[in-house]
């Protein structure tokens, strides 16, 4: 069973930065991927990254945020900066093992002044 957990979103003002966390109860040297979801939107792929550390970005957060890993907490990221209203989205990780992609439960993220 493969669980996904995510926490650090919130409210910011435009500008700002947030970084979220991701905690896997598996080894994260799989494929991961942030997405987002806005209300009355479907859900877009915002990062992601392969098994092999190589990232790619939607075009529309490129030089804004960042994908990582940190192995020895099973611990995925996304490091968000220069935040726009138009970011705000629940934010989902997600990790695909052996053919089979799993969710977390989501997290907020408000830009609003």
């Amino acid at each position: 069973q493969v669980t996904l957990v995510e926490s650090g979103g919130g409210l910011v003002q435009p500008g700002g930065s947030l970084r979220l966390s991701c905690a896997a109860s598996v080894d994260t040297r799989y494929a991961l991927g942030w997405y987002r979801q806005a209300p009355g939107k479907q859900r877009e792929l915002v990062a992601s990254m392969r098994s092999d550390g190589r990232r790619s970005y939607a075009d529309y957060v490129k030089g804004r945020f960042i994908i990582s890993r940190d192995n020895a907490k099973n611990t995925i990221y996304l490091q968000m900066n220069s935040l726009k209203p138009e970011d705000t989205a629940d934010y989902y990780c997600s990790l695909t093992r052996y053919g089979i992609t799993y969710w977390g439960q989501g997290t907020q993220v408000t830009v609003s002044s």
